[in-house]
Parts: C-alpha cells; structure tokens; sequence
C-alpha cells in the first residue's frame, strides 16, 4: 500500500539553509515540497492548493506570525516544526507553548535532522537535546516559583518502576544530554542507549524525551 504523500512547507529566512534542507528533504519519497521561502506570506499562495500537513519555520519568523501559525495547527491540523541556531535554545518554551511539534537546530546532521522529521510524521514531538536543558529550566522556575532556593533538594529514584540503568537515563535526560553523550557517560554503545530510552519511554507512556523529563521533574524521581 503507497503511503500518503506529505506536503511540507519550508519558511526560513536564509536560503542557503532552505537549499540544504530541500536536498535533504527531496530525497524522501512521501514528502513533497510545495513552497520554499524567506517570507511568510508565500504560505497564502499555497494553501489554495495543497493541505500543508507540516510546516518547517525559523523561530524568527515564527514568532512574527505566531496567531498566523496557531491558526494552521489549530483549523488545518498542520504539524509546526520550529528551526532555530545554536544559542537560541531559550526560545524553545515560547515555542511549545504555542504547541509546535518539533524545535530543531540548523546545525544538527542530515541523519538526525530526518530522524526527527520522521519522528514528528509519525505523530510524535521532538524537542532537540540541546534544548531540552532551557525547557527544563523554565519548567523548574514555574514549578518553584522563580527561585532556586525553593527547589527540594531530595528525590527518588523509581526503582520500584524502571531499571538502575533506566534511572541513570533518565536523570541524563533532564541534564539534558544526547544519546551520544549518554553513551560517553555510561560507557555503553549508543545504540544500547537507544534501546533504554525506547524501553523507558514505553514504561512512563511518553512519546518524546521532553515528556519524560516533565514527567520525572513532577515526581521528584530526579535530581533538579
């Protein structure tokens, strides 16, 4: 059976970055390219003709359009994934506040960048590593009301629920490690911590490192 064609839309305000991400892009066979710019505004051109099932933005831009791209996640179910640079990690909870579906970085690899397409295609969110820590940190400063002083210092592992192993990953998470870098610290394989994640994941009934590490910080299972 053929699988559903994708129409993806790409706004990002350099084109030498738009280049690189349709040729990556181009060579999946389910995803069709119907606009490519620097402006937002080439999105009411298309939307006459095609369904955009997603839409890759420059954090910029996006936040110049933000009830623009509210409105196409919210009427026409289109899945927002958020381009951003290194350094500008710290927007990433303005982004998933507006309930985007992804916050990727320009200057992730090829592999990792469709993996996380792919990931966000099959109905999941994914929220880049090195962003994960700033999200953390916003969410630890609502949760304990702006100041370090109130944060608990003690917690518990959930034994009772995951593995040792299963436990370490996911206090790597919240420090807001990669699989790569997890693999380092542990001195295991990275595709060994794949399958930890993946298992973990499973248990805690997420579907994204982001939604774990929420769920860890709510029940004190790490340390913050």
């Amino acid at each position: 059976m053929m699988q559903e064609i994708i129409h993806v839309a790409l706004i990002e305000r350099h084109q030498l970055v738009r280049e690189g991400i349709k040729h990556i892009l181009q060579t999946n066979p389910i995803i069709q390219m119907v606009a490519d710019s620097d402006n937002y505004e080439a999105i009411e051109h298309v939307t006459p003709l095609y369904d955009i099932d997603m839409l890759l933005i420059d954090v910029h831009i996006l936040m110049d359009y933000r009830s623009e791209v509210e409105n196409m996640m919210e009427n026409y179910h289109t899945k927002v994934i958020v381009l951003a640079n290194n350094g500008e990690e710290s927007r990433v909870t303005e982004a998933v506040k507006l309930g985007v579906h992804g916050y990727l970085l320009k200057e992730m690899n090829a592999k990792s960048f469709v993996y996380a397409i792919e990931t966000v295609i099959d109905g999941n969110a994914y929220i880049h590593p090195s962003a994960t820590s700033d999200l953390v940190d916003d969410y630890r400063r609502l949760m304990y009301k702006e100041t370090r002083d109130d944060i608990p210092d003690n917690f518990e592992r959930p034994y009772h629920l995951y593995t040792k192993r299963e436990c370490e990953i996911l206090q790597l998470l919240t420090d807001g490690q990669s699989n790569k870098s997890i693999a380092k610290t542990l001195d295991i394989s990275e595709k060994t911590v794949k399958n930890h994640v993946s298992s973990l994941f499973k248990k805690m009934q997420v579907h994204d490192r982001t939604q774990a590490v929420v769920t860890a910080i709510r029940n004190n299972w790490v340390q913050l």
